[in-house]
């Protein structure tokens, strides 16, 4: 049976006790993986740190075997795989030596895409982190940066929703399969994203989640970006793992200072500290650093969050615009609405960025 070479890549990654760099080492060598899969019996000296017992021919038809499962699902889902060796493999990942040799990728994503910015952070966002999120997204859309981030609650997330509402163009990079989505509150984000952007994963479809997962994903989020930008961070966790590992790679690191009473804060003042990342205050601050301009043709923010409102969310967003910040009941006084209608629309209202919930159920415009 002839299989393609997608094929063969998928089983290349499957193949037991062979990693990234193994299979690196073997793609090297056999530029055309027909052979390798093919052939009886392999020349090891062609092949250092790959043993007799990883490719033995029955190890690699079973692999084989595993590649067309996953291909079908693949072509159910719509996704695709890149190869390392592929033209539109991410120059920037390429650069980095661990690298991930295949990626699983489902989307609408511009693999050529000139400016790509990492924004990451604490799971347990503040109202300060969101607000400075919000306002960094905002202006690094102006100058066409595409946002890439984990999908993980907190500021991945944040990050992910304001790109949506500025139309821009944004990637999540999963700790798992594109058969799953953790957190799978995010599910709705994800299939937006689609659309512009999408999902990316090293990770063979129906893998388990393993906390080790997480750690190797932050990689790629460092290696896919010109730099990488903490918002707000504790002094241990993801977000300073994909700090440290883009400057290893040689790549712009940003962090906000924020207060520093606050256990937010301190991881950021720890990078900034041991200068690790450059102090920044805002986006501007992050575009000038690296000589990057607003795109001409930017739709006036306001203009195109206030686009195609219901007749309903006129009324809550001109009360809004009135009274500055309004709680629940003040909104049904005063837009005649009721209580399940208002929560239904301020609950889309928020998710396409136009309102921000405040602590005591209150809620103003951005």
């Amino acid at each position: 049976m002839k299989f393609s070479t997608q094929h063969q890549q998928i089983a290349l990654t499957l193949l037991s006790g062979i990693g990234s760099k193994r299979a690196r080492i073997i793609a090297s060598y056999f530029k055309d993986l027909s052979t390798f899969f093919e052939e009886k019996k392999l020349d090891l000296e062609k092949l250092p740190g790959v043993t007799a017992e990883m490719i033995k021919s029955k190890q690699r038809t079973l692999a084989l075997e595993k590649a067309d499962e996953v291909l079908e699902y693949l072509e159910r889902i719509g996704a695709n795989t890149l190869f390392l060796t592929d033209t539109n493999y991410p120059k920037k990942l390429k650069q980095c030596d661990d690298a991930p040799i295949l990626l699983y990728s489902k989307g609408n994503i511009n693999w050529k895409a000139r400016k790509t910015v990492a924004i990451v952070g604490t799971r347990n966002i503040t109202h300060y982190g969101k607000q400075l999120t919000e306002e960094l997204v905002d202006t690094l859309s102006a100058a066409g940066v595409v946002i890439v981030s984990g999908m993980a609650y907190g500021i991945d997330i944040c990050s992910h929703k304001r790109a949506l509402v500025n139309n821009t163009e944004t990637w999540g990079v999963l700790g798992h399969g594109l058969d799953q989505l953790y957190p799978s509150a995010h599910k709705r984000v994800a299939e937006r994203m689609f659309e512009k952007g999408g999902l990316i994963s090293e990770f063979i479809p129906g893998s388990k989640i393993e906390p080790g997962n997480f750690p190797m994903r932050n990689r790629i989020v460092a290696g896919l970006c010109d730099a990488t930008i903490v918002v707000e961070s504790g002094v241990s966790g993801g977000s300073m793992i994909t700090a440290n590992l883009a400057r290893d790679y040689n790549r712009e690191v940003f962090a906000f200072p924020g207060d520093v009473g606050k256990p937010s804060s301190s991881g950021c003042l720890k990078l900034i500290r041991e200068n690790v990342a450059a102090l920044v205050q805002n986006g501007s601050d992050v575009l000038e650093s690296l000589d990057w301009k607003p795109e001409e043709g930017v739709i006036d923010k306001q203009a195109r969050l206030f686009a195609n409102l219901t007749s309903e969310e006129e009324v809550i967003v001109d009360a809004l615009q009135d009274k500055k910040e309004l709680n629940m009941d003040s909104l049904g006084f005063l837009t005649k609405l009721s209580v399940s209608e208002i929560a239904g629309h301020l609950l889309q209202l928020e998710f396409r960025g136009i309102i921000r919930s405040l602590p005591g159920r209150r809620y103003a415009l951005v």
